[in-house]
């Protein structure tokens, strides 16, 4: 990044909202875990992603997660594998979807994080990236297969433009490597509670909640808990142990049931009674 581009950069980070740090400083105040659900940008199309956005928010999700497709996502199961590949094949690009998020972003101040792969962020150049995505209301970016390693290009436009970077820490990681991690991390911290791909099984939330009592004690960041979690009961049990519970195959593979139909309402409906039993499980008489 040049001087000049640097500072043109900084400048608008410097007058952007901090929507990520206020949603969570509003979660810890109420006493209460965030619900973040994924949705696959252009799974069927970018206009039907942009009412589940809308009706994301309307169910309460805190911050929402937007799939960014890829030909190769290794880390996703097989509800996420097809969900992009049907993304991919009906042309969803990074363009499309940052316009999909500058009209949500018109009507809702929901943080939104992309969720991809290095390739399609690479390609598209870190710095036209932030800008971009920085214009449209983007507020963080997690490439899943980025290790802070290899994040020396992508990351420092990112903060300039102050897009938060988010990493991920999983149950193998030791403490050389959450050091490293946590020294990178920005917004929040991903805790991956299972090792395999999106979708594989349900975590054993006794292991998770040990972990994150560790983690807890390098860092200040709030942590959110994804991979495996389905179901009500396990997103209100996950809420007791994380600062937010993420939930993507459980969504998506709503929208590949719905398919051809009005698919909205019962992902609209799902939604709601996920973020119900996240938003209520601390209280005892909350719904689980």
């Amino acid at each position: 990044m040049s001087g000049r581009q640097g500072e043109r950069v900084a400048a608008a980070a410097g007058d952007a909202p901090d929507r990520i740090g206020a949603t969570f400083a509003g979660l810890r105040a109420a006493g209460r875990a965030g619900f973040v659900p994924f949705i696959m940008a252009g799974d069927p199309d970018l206009e039907t992603t942009l009412a589940l956005l809308r009706a994301a928010d309307a169910a309460g999700a805190d911050l929402i997660e937007l799939g960014v497709p890829f030909s190769d996502p290794m880390a996703d199961g097989p509800v996420l594998q097809r969900s992009a590949e049907r993304a991919l094949a009906g042309g969803t690009a990074l363009p499309g979807i940052l316009e999909v998020v500058a009209r949500f972003r018109a009507a809702s101040d929901v943080p939104v994080i992309l969720f991809g792969y290095a390739n399609p962020f690479v390609q598209y150049d870190p710095e036209r990236l932030a800008r971009d995505a920085r214009a449209s209301g983007v507020d963080g970016l997690l490439c899943i297969d980025m290790p802070p390693e290899e994040a020396d290009d992508l990351q420092p436009a990112l903060d300039a433009a102050g897009i938060a970077m988010i990493f991920l820490l999983a149950p193998t990681s030791d403490a050389t490597r959450r050091a490293r991690v946590l020294a990178r991390a920005r917004g929040f911290v991903y805790y991956v509670s299972i090792t395999g791909v999106t979708g594989a099984a349900a975590p054993d939330l006794d292991e998770v909640g040990t972990m994150l009592r560790t983690v807890r004690q390098e860092t200040t960041l709030p942590v959110g808990v994804g991979f495996g979690i389905r179901t009500p009961v396990q997103a209100a049990a996950t809420a007791r142990v994380g600062d937010a519970v993420v939930v993507g195959s459980a969504v998506m593979q709503l929208v590949e049931e719905h398919r051809g139909t009005h698919l909205v309402a019962p992902v609209a409906d799902f939604l709601g009674r996920m973020a119900a039993a996240v938003h209520g499980a601390r209280d005892s008489h909350g719904p689980v």
